[in-house]
């Protein structure tokens, strides 16, 4: 049995953060850090798994629906981008640090833009566009209905439609695409080259409390052999397997919640031309009843310094919980405490059940159509389709409806705070850092007013909203633009 001061389960962006920050709070701490798989960040982090869009609400438009009223609600948008702000910093920290080689190998510069067509959805991206304009966290957001200037921003998006169509779109210059999985495998470099051991290719198969806090169990994918891990502070951060893993440890914080899969299918495109037309990340309006990962984007992607294209992600169901998980996960995860807010989200997401069959069974022309409405000259041969990343959404107990599908992220804590892991997906990766933050003060509360000077030197914003102070908020863009190599100019 070996003793460490952390486990971390799963080798995603969330554990590779936390470990991170713990590591340079704590240098002395052994942490473990356990991955199924043979690599480093190749489920949900996976740069052809994640949307990769550095998610700051500047461009989705699912974080600003529009009241009955017809005004537009900006909350959830200023508080997914004062997230990002977060991690912008971090990843900052990182950068100057030398913990990351360079901005480049994880993040590249590229504008966040709404594209809508039709006047309902012109009038509303006006509305929208309105509403942030002068916000702190959204200065430098630029709108047009003129389709000449939006196709300077993004041709593709225009050559082809009708003359007089209505069309509006908004610019953020200075977006980003980000691959996680790079900053991932950076991350967890580091820390194996300090007092971090990497248990790769390991299942982990029961999580028990013992007298120094969790004897995490362990079972070699390879070899087959067994080991024991013990700890006082275990973290799941296993993507869609985080309920299954969490329901093993018997925590009471875990009855009620339930898991609901959505699968996901880019259409890609490698040809150079169309990557040299498009630089930019896309995105529209979602259908009716589509789940937020679902909303249409055409995505300008760098992995590994190579440029594609990405149109989707088309959604679909399948009861697995990860892309290289099991058929029975889902089943798996059915308890007793959870069939009542199973069964309610079922019956009360009809629409939702409606969009997944139809999305499951839709032919390569109808998936096409949806290409074309996006980019009217798009070339079939050039396009063709990849398997995205399996997410899971949160079924949350509710006490007046039975219980609720929860789009976003939820971090179940322990009561005594040894144990806590992370639910959700979107915004997920991108607010990796906020998240991990607010971890380390509900397990951690009483050694945090000790750890704020290291977070402070990680975080300069730590403790204060950005959103709330124009000159802060601006000071910040300037010097995480910088250091990230995000500088931009208009085209």
């Amino acid at each position: 049995m070996e003793r460490f001061d952390v486990v971390l389960v799963g080798g995603g962006i969330m554990s590779a953060t936390l470990g991170t920050l713990l590591h340079e709070l704590e240098p002395s701490w052994r942490i473990a850090l356990v991955e199924k798989l043979s690599g480093i960040g190749e489920e949900s982090s996976n740069a052809w798994n994640n949307a990769g869009t550095g998610h700051s609400a500047l461009c989705e438009l699912n974080y600003t629906p529009q009241r009955p009223d017809g005004s537009i609600a900006i909350e959830g948008a200023v508080s997914v981008n004062e997230q990002f702000q977060v991690s912008r910093q971090f990843w900052t920290w990182l950068i100057n640090e030398k913990i990351v080689p360079e901005p480049s190998s994880f993040v590249t510069l590229s504008p966040h833009m709404s594209f809508v067509w039709g006047q309902d959805n012109v009038d509303y991206l006006r509305a929208r566009f309105d509403a942030l304009k002068d916000h702190p966290l959204f200065l430098g957001l630029e709108y047009s209905e003129d389709p000449m200037e939006i196709a300077a921003w993004a041709p593709l998006l225009v050559d082809g439609r009708s003359k007089g169509e209505p069309l509006a779109a908004t610019r953020f210059a200075q977006g980003t695409d980000v691959d996680f999985g790079a900053l991932s495998r950076s991350l967890v470099d580091h820390l194996a080259a300090s007092k971090t051991t990497v248990f790769s290719e390991s299942r982990v198969t029961a999580m028990k409390r013992s007298g120094h806090g969790w004897k995490v169990s362990l079972r070699s994918e390879v070899g087959y052999t067994p080991t024991t891990l013990e700890t006082p502070f275990v973290f799941v951060g296993a993507g869609g397997m985080s309920l299954n893993l969490l329901q093993k440890t018997g925590i009471k914080e875990i009855r009620g919640y339930g898991g609901f899969p959505v699968s996901g299918v880019w259409m890609r495109s490698d040809n150079p031309e169309v990557a040299r037309q498009h630089q930019a990340k896309v995105y529209g309006k979602a259908s009716v009843g589509a789940p937020p990962m679902s909303v249409p984007h055409l995505d300008t992607r760098v992995v590994e310094g190579e440029t594609s294209v990405l149109f989707g992600p088309y959604a679909g169901f399948t009861p697995k919980f990860l892309k290289n998980g099991s058929w029975s996960d889902f089943f798996a995860s059915i308890r007793w405490h959870n069939l009542i807010p199973l069964v309610a989200v079922g019956l009360g997401n009809f629409s939702l059940v409606r969009y997944l069959v139809g999305e499951v069974f839709a032919s390569r022309a109808k998936k096409l159509q949806a290409l074309w409405d996006f980019y009217p000259l798009a070339d079939p041969d050039d396009w063709y389709e990849q398997t995205a990343g399996q997410r899971v959404q949160v079924i949350k107990p509710d006490s007046a409806k039975g219980g609720v599908l929860q789009f976003g992220t939820e971090v179940i804590t322990s009561a005594d705070g040894s144990m806590s892991g992370l639910l959700g997906a979107s915004p997920g990766a991108s607010t990796a850092a906020p998240i991990m933050l607010t971890l380390l003060e509900r397990c951690f509360p009483a050694r945090i007013e000790g750890w704020t000077p290291g977070i402070r030197a990680m975080v300069p914003s730590y403790g204060t909203e950005l959103s709330s102070n124009k000159a802060l908020a601006a000071k910040n863009q300037a010097r995480t633009a910088k250091a990230l190599g995000l500088s931009a100019t208009k085209r």
